[in-house]
């Protein structure tokens, strides 16, 4: 499977979480994190109010990155919010979605300059995440690509990790991943602004 040719989302296992690889043949490269368009994303997951307005923030967080210049790279999404959370155990609405940039950096910038510019984006403290959280319903971090590939393979390991099983549970479980270029953003809010519902799975 290549990072940049989307694929359907997978559907919800019985337990309300995306499988982490393809049950028929689990040594395939279709697995976690499944590279996914914009527009299905956000097909598949507005099936609430709730969801629709973290969809919203999510949308205009990406507004901002890209304001940046912040456009080549990808996001992995996951989270309550890429789950069935709203069935079985836990049965509520997400709060947010989980978000971690893959970003390339602008021509001639540099980490720190996007940081000073914006470090709203860019949290360092347990309250400034929360802020963010606040702002854009976004639990968002950033790892730039530009950096050696030792860190590269630190974080990405950290985050796979991290967000192959399930908090509490820690059952395996699969997440997502979006192609970081606006292309499509205006066609996404378009389906929000229009309280497009989500479909099942």
């Amino acid at each position: 499977m290549l990072m940049n040719v989307p694929v359907p989302i997978p559907s919800w296992n019985p337990e309300g979480l995306i499988p982490p690889v393809d049950a028929v043949d689990p040594t395939s490269a279709n697995r976690a994190p499944y590279p996914v368009a914009l527009t299905d994303f956000v097909l598949r997951f507005s099936t609430s109010d709730e969801r629709r307005a973290i969809l919203a923030g999510f949308l205009d967080y990406r507004a901002a990155l890209h304001g940046l210049g912040l456009v080549a790279g990808f996001q992995w999404v996951d989270g309550s919010f890429v789950e069935h959370i709203e069935v079985g155990e836990r049965h509520r609405a997400p709060g947010d979605v989980d978000v971690v940039n893959f970003c390339h950096l602008p021509p001639s910038r540099s980490e720190e300059d996007l940081v000073n510019q914006a470090p709203e984006l860019f949290p360092a403290t347990h309250d400034e995440q929360q802020t963010l959280k606040t702002r854009f319903k976004v639990d968002g971090y950033t790892v730039i690509l530009n950096n050696a590939p030792e860190q590269l393979v630190d974080r990405s390991a950290y985050w796979y990790g991290l967000w192959s099983h399930q908090r509490g549970s820690f059952r395996w479980k699969g997440f997502l991943q979006l192609n970081m270029d606006p292309t499509d953003d205006a066609a996404a809010r378009a389906l929000i602004n229009a309280g497009t519902p989500g479909g099942t799975p």
